[in-house]
């Protein structure tokens, strides 16, 4: 069940905290979580304390991501007061040019919230130039990435807020958007004014434009991390059923173990779950993480929570593999000659 007041958030953000601790070579990511977790539920002072931990320079996991941690402390930072250190970092993420979107969409987004529309134009558009070839003018240019697609979208959105006439940017958004509702529709600044009417008609439009809205941001933060499934190697399982004897009904032999994960995979995709993917486990790593919480590892509900925590980590291999990849299970065969195979 995923948090919905601002105690669940916090003690969400507590839990990962303590997770962060059990595994240093994940603190990065679990922390940029914990501190998400925080600014909902308003305790953006703490955040910020996650961000400065995460960026300080003796960290003993330097940060993968420092532009993108900057990003997000400075959009944390505005909102409760500290306007001029916001925009020194943001400045200081434009003038690195960072080649991931994600720190430009952040910083972007976080001067279009606070109405400085011309300069979240200019940040939408300095990441676009960079990032992905302009588009020639009355014909389609290099097919954006699913990252990179937010830029495009963004800026559509803020130059529509700013009255600005269409270019060759605005033409390729328009051309990769899959929402129901065209782009110019969604971005129209006078949509507020039905909300207003008296008319029936009015109404049920607009409120046929927002359900599509909304389905675009569900679609995207609905899935922080894929639906996984949990595999043990040969010898991880037989080691696990020697110190946890009374997992073997669950685990009756390893072969039998392969198959139920390929067709609970398949169940998964057959009923429409999307982003699914598999986590390998290990024996010391399962004993920690029921150490954690507080719970026995012969605890067979504990298994799927394991599963997901290692998602949650970044440890998730995406199913199905790509044609011609090996097979998950390790035997070494091609997936499609492997679990892969059809009957």
């Amino acid at each position: 069940m995923r948090p919905d007041t601002p105690a669940d958030h916090i003690a969400e953000a507590e839990r990962l905290e303590r997770t962060a601790g059990l595994y240093p070579e994940d603190t990065e990511h679990l922390l940029l979580q914990a501190a998400a977790h925080l600014e909902l539920a308003g305790e953006r002072d703490r955040a910020t304390t996650l961000y400065d931990r995460l960026l300080t320079p003796d960290a003993p996991h330097p940060a993968s991501a420092p532009t993108l941690i900057r990003a997000l402390k400075a959009s944390n930072l505005w909102e409760y007061g500290h306007e001029a250190e916001a925009r020194a970092i943001i400045d200081g993420v434009r003038a690195s040019a960072p080649r991931d979107p994600a720190p430009w969409v952040i910083v972007a987004e976080s001067l279009e919230a606070h109405d400085e529309l011309t300069q979240a134009q200019e940040t939408f558009t300095q990441a676009l130039e960079l990032l992905l070839p302009p588009p020639p003018p009355g014909g389609s240019g290099g097919t954006p990435s699913y990252e990179q697609r937010p830029l495009l979208f963004g800026r559509h959105r803020v130059r529509r807020l700013l009255g600005a006439s269409h270019d060759t940017w605005d033409a390729l958004a328009d051309e990769v958007s899959t929402s129901p509702v065209p782009l110019d529709e969604l971005h129209d600044p006078k949509r507020i004014w039905s909300l207003g009417s008296d008319n029936p008609e009015e109404l049920r439009a607009e409120i046929s434009r927002i359900q599509a809205e909304l389905g675009s941001y569900r679609e995207a933060l609905s899935r922080p991390f894929p639906v996984a499934v949990l595999h043990w190697p040969a010898t991880e399982l037989a080691e696990l059923l020697t110190a946890y004897p009374s997992l073997a009904s669950e685990y009756p032999s390893h072969e039998a173990h392969l198959s139920t994960i390929e067709a609970s995979l398949r169940e998964l995709s057959a009923s429409g779950t999307p982003n699914l993917g598999i986590v390998t486990g290990t024996v010391p790593s399962y004993e920690a993480f029921a150490a954690s919480e507080g719970a026995q590892p012969t605890e067979v509900s504990l298994l799927p929570q394991y599963a997901t925590t290692l998602a949650a980590r970044g440890r998730a291999v995406g199913w199905p593999p790509e044609a011609g990849a090996g097979c998950w299970c390790g035997s070494g065969d091609s997936y499609r000659e492997c679990h892969g195979a059809t009957d």
